[in-house]
């Protein structure tokens, strides 16, 4: 009876609220993942010097793991004004990461092709980054995209559409963020004035084809009231730069990439090219005890990746080549190779053998995809992946010489609702 008369009590409150509140839609996705390693390398090995390599916690370990539980939250509260909320209860928060909460932003239209987005939400980088996960070919994104793509901020975006998306069409996008996303994941408040301003070019002709291009300039997200503030500066003495020059530098960051895709329902092709300024993700700047995370102020990164793929019925068959290079200009301060020297002339030994550790890293991943919806495979499918590695992420461990790395087979449910 006391359960009867709460649900009637609900129902009443309901049916008393304004007819917008009762618009909220409810949706989101389950991802669930086992990773099998294929070696125990990547259980037992540690990183290699400088850490550039971006390896999830589910890949150190053969495991059942929940990658996502996403729910989301939207509708809208007046004519051109809408909002979505999104969370994800699996997520561990820590220092880096301190709330569940994803997404969260309202939408104004004030116009046609206009619209203004304000709150916290993916910072516009990247093909994959602006998609949702429901949509990925793979199990994980290409090294760009979970590198600097899969990134939340608080800021706003103005956007302008214009053409026929049965033709041609394009967006326009202007947006200014925080830059709190390689300290908090973005779910934080500014600590400095320095802030993230990106600009994106979005483009389709007809269905099949996307292409676009999008820049972000950024600096340190390190508080610098310090007194004096130049004390937040790393210090690492020999041929760097002055403590003053690394403080002047604000850890410059800058991505810059463009991006193609083609997709026409059977055959898939997917390419993207990206360059930048490590900057702050590599930081020389903090707020206590200051190290050195990178080999030079001005030391740049090159990515890109090639997807190709076809499709019949139900199955997907995908394969993609991916490139990830942590210094690009070989540009180091020392007087000898850092990655394959000691000092002049000394290889860089580990258990009484060379090893190099320059920061390039390559993934060749297959996989196959099963899609219980074909004309809408984000519904639900089952996604089986293997991953190459190259080498030279991990140090040898035990007997072991030479660079270490490790490949895995993941496979992925989803689920969305």
């Amino acid at each position: 009876m006391k359960r009867t008369r709460n649900l009637g009590l609900a129902a009443f409150l309901l049916a008393a609220l304004p007819a917008s509140a009762q618009t909220v839609k409810i949706g989101g996705d389950i991802q669930l993942w086992y990773t099998q390693m294929l070696d125990s390398n990547l259980r037992t090995n540690s990183s290699a010097p400088g850490g550039y390599y971006n390896l999830r916690s589910e890949f150190k370990e053969n495991t059942f793991s929940i990658r996502r539980s996403e729910i989301k939250l939207s509708g809208s509260v007046a004519e051109g004004l809408d909002y979505e909320v999104m969370f994800d209860p699996s997520i561990s928060t820590g220092t880096t990461n301190p709330i569940i909460l994803q997404d969260a932003f309202v939408t104004w239209k004030p116009a046609a092709g206009l619209d203004l987005k304000v709150g916290q939400f993916k910072n516009l980088q990247t093909y994959e980054g602006v998609m949702s996960s429901t949509e990925l070919l793979f199990a994980e994104r290409s090294q760009l995209g979970r590198m600097f793509g899969d990134k939340r901020d608080r800021g706003l975006a103005l956007g302008f559409s214009y053409g026929d998306p049965n033709g041609f069409a394009g967006k326009v996008t202007a947006a200014v963020f925080n830059g709190m996303n390689d300290a908090a994941s973005g779910k934080a408040n500014d600590t400095n004035a320095q802030k993230d301003f990106v600009l994106r070019l979005d483009f389709n002709l007809g269905k099949a084809h996307k292409f676009g291009a999008y820049t972000l300039q950024g600096s340190t997200d390190v508080a610098d009231k310090g007194n004096p503030s130049i004390a937040i500066a790393a210090n690492p003495g020999g041929a760097w730069p002055t403590q003053v020059a690394i403080y002047d530098n604000k850890d410059k960051t800058t991505n810059l990439g463009a991006f193609y895709a083609y997709q026409d329902g059977t055959w898939t092709l997917t390419t993207e090219y990206m360059t930048g300024l490590l900057g702050r993700r590599f930081a020389t700047l903090a707020a206590t005890a200051p190290t050195v995370k990178r080999e030079h102020l001005d030391q740049k990164f090159t990515s890109y990746y090639v997807t190709g793929g076809y499709t019949f019925g139900h199955h997907s068959v995908m394969a993609r080549y991916d490139f990830m290079n942590f210094n690009s200009g070989d540009d180091w301060y020392t007087a000898y190779n850092p990655y394959t020297e000691s000092s002049p002339g000394v290889p860089l030994l580990a258990n009484g053998a060379p090893v190099d550790y320059t920061p390039k890293y390559t993934e060749v991943t297959v996989g196959y995809t099963y899609a219980w919806v074909p004309e809408k495979v984000k519904a639900a499918n089952f996604k089986l992946n293997y991953i190459a590695r190259s080498k030279n992420f991990l140090k040898p461990f035990g007997t072991e010489t030479g660079e270490q790395g490790g490949n895995t087979v993941v496979a992925a449910l989803l689920v969305a609702f």
